[in-house]
């Protein structure tokens, strides 16, 4: 007896309620762009500027310690995480403290380092600072402005290849999926105010990513079973073809959660925000794969004259046993 995650055979209208759904998704995209300009994001040193300090002390790390012995420095905005590994020894405890950029100091001058080694120190001999890294508030408005075209870049890429792969309109409603994908994606960490860095413009690529494959292995079986089923309506067929491909989407979907959610458990602080935005991409991308660019698809129509039947065309891994 084994476990299935969805019947064998499904035969669900998932565009039934499309309009809702669409609906659904456009009032989280205007909650999240509305979000974006009252609140902004929670900017961490990548991009505001600052100074990563990490230090190694052979006691335990006690976060609370470790700020009221900063805290007289007057040093603003400080977080404090500790570093966790399965190399550490016994006696290895690793600390991560991120500064903020001080006011009129491009980089963390040698006086600050000087008070924060004293300060640390007299709190506890054995600790020795192992590494500072600092961004300056120029560098840091220059990584902004490449993180926005990194993905824009990345989005248009995927334009391109599904319209050379198939066409225009299983481009636009893959675009429109992404284009949802990293808007509630951007969204959340605004409303949550989680702290976002260049860890999270990763997450924003890969959740890019992850949303196309979802998406394509859908495209890739409707464009199959057009020339399958050629009277059949595009409505039928779509709802076919999602069918088909939902035990290996489900599969891949939670199989990626149950990872990630083992990290985001056990991972520690500094990936965190990173695993965050993985899960929820996750969510966020098989949703739209399905509610948002097949919606789209079928909103635009496409063309039905196949000339000839591609061989190629599905996937073979797309009915895998869920």
């Amino acid at each position: 007896m084994r476990l299935r995650l969805v019947p064998q055979t499904t035969n669900w209208d998932f565009f039934s309620r499309s309009k809702l759904w669409l609906g659904i998704s456009a009032l989280l995209m205007v909650v999240a762009f509305a979000s974006f300009m009252i609140q902004g994001l929670n900017f961490g040193i990548d991009f505001k500027g600052g100074t990563t300090v990490r230090t190694q002390a052979s006691q335990p790390v006690d976060v609370g310690a470790y700020r009221a012995t900063l805290e007289p420095l007057n040093l603003g905005d400080i977080t404090i995480t500790e570093v966790f590994d399965p190399q550490f020894a016994e006696d290895q405890h690793v600390a991560m403290i991120r500064i903020q950029a001080q006011e009129g100091e491009e980089s963390f001058s040698s006086d600050t380092e000087v008070a924060l080694r004293a300060a640390l120190q007299n709190y506890d001999e054995t600790l020795t600072i192992q590494a500072i890294e600092s961004v300056g508030p120029k560098v840091s408005g220059e990584l902004i402005q490449t993180a926005i075209i990194a993905v824009v870049l990345a989005i248009a890429a995927v334009l391109v290849y599904i319209w050379l792969r198939f066409e225009w309109q299983f481009a636009l409603g893959a675009v429109a999926a992404l284009v949802h994908d990293v808007i509630l994606t951007i969204g959340v960490f605004s409303e949550l105010q989680i702290r976002f860095d260049l860890a999270i413009i990763a997450a924003l690529l890969t959740i890019v990513g992850y949303s196309l494959n979802d998406t394509v292995v859908v495209f890739d079986r409707v464009r199959e079973n057009l020339r399958r089923y050629k009277k059949r309506p595009l409505k039928e067929v779509m709802n076919v073809s999602i069918n088909e491909t939902l035990s290996r989407t489900v599969m891949t979907s939670v199989t990626t959660l149950i990872a990630l959610i083992s990290l985001y458990i056990l991972g520690g602080d500094v990936i965190r925000g990173f695993v965050f935005a993985m899960i929820w991409g996750v969510i966020v991308g098989t949703y739209s794969s399905i509610f948002v660019a097949s919606a789209m698809l079928l909103w635009l129509g496409v063309k039905r004259d196949w000339s000839k039947p591609d061989n190629t065309a599905g996937n073979q891994y797309a009915n895998i046993d869920a």
